[in-house]
C-alpha cells in the first residue's frame, strides 16, 4: 500500500505540529510541504511565488515519494498544506492518485477560529487575520468528506492548547 497522509487546517490549526509528530514517529515517512517548497524555492516560507512552480514542485514530490514507498524506501509520505478549498483537495488527491498514492488518508484539523487565529499572533511569520477567516469561511462552507476521494478521513478537534506551533 503506498499511503499519504493529506492534511487539511487553517493556519494555525496544528498541521505542522501533526506533520512533526508524525515524522518523529517513523523516521522513514517523507514530509511533502508547500511552505517547505516555498523555502526551497525562494529562500523563504512566507514568500507565495508562483502557484504553478509550487504545484510542479509536489506534482514531482508525489511522483518520486510513491515509488520510494513502493521499492521499500519510505514507509508513507505525509502532505502538508492548508487544502481550505475543496476544489484544490479534489485536484491534490487526482494528482496523489496519479502520482501512485493507494492510500490517502485525510486529517483534518478542525481547530476553532479564535484558536488559529490566537497562535497565528504568536508566530514570527503572520498570516494576515483576514486571509485566515477568509480560508475558514471556505472550509466551513465545503467541510473535507470521504467523497474527495479519500479512504479514510480522520477529523481532529482542538479546543484547547495542543498543536498549532
Amino acid at each position: 500500500m503506498v499511503r499519504l497522509f493529506f492534511l487539511i487546517g487553517l493556519p494555525g490549526s496544528g498541521k505542522s505540529t501533526l506533520a512533526t509528530d508524525l515524522l518523529n514517529e517513523c523516521s522513514d515517512r517523507t514530509l511533502i510541504s508547500t511552505d517547505g517548497i516555498r523555502l526551497t524555492l525562494y529562500g523563504d516560507e512566507a514568500i507565495q511565488g508562483d502557484w504553478l512552480t509550487i504545484w510542479q514542485e509536489v506534482e514531482r514530490l508525489f511522483r518520486v515519494t510513491a515509488s520510494q514507498i513502493r521499492r521499500g524506501e519510505r514507509s508513507d509520505a505525509i502532505y502538508d498544506a492548508t487544502n481550505a478549498v475543496r476544489q484544490q483537495r479534489r485536484e491534490a488527491i487526482a494528482l496523489a492518485r496519479k502520482s501512485g498514492f493507494t492510500h490517502i488518508t485525510g486529517i483534518w484539523l478542525n481547530t476553532p477560529l479564535w484558536l488559529c487565529l490566537q497562535r497565528n499572533q504568536q508566530r514570527d511569520r503572520q498570516v494576515p487575520a483576514d486571509v485566515i477567516q477568509r480560508m475558514n469561511h471556505r472550509l466551513r462552507g465545503a467541510p473535507p468528506s470521504r467523497l474527495e476521494g479519500f479512504n479514510d478521513l480522520i477529523r481532529v478537534r482542538d479546543s484547547a492548547g495542543s498543536g498549532g506551533r
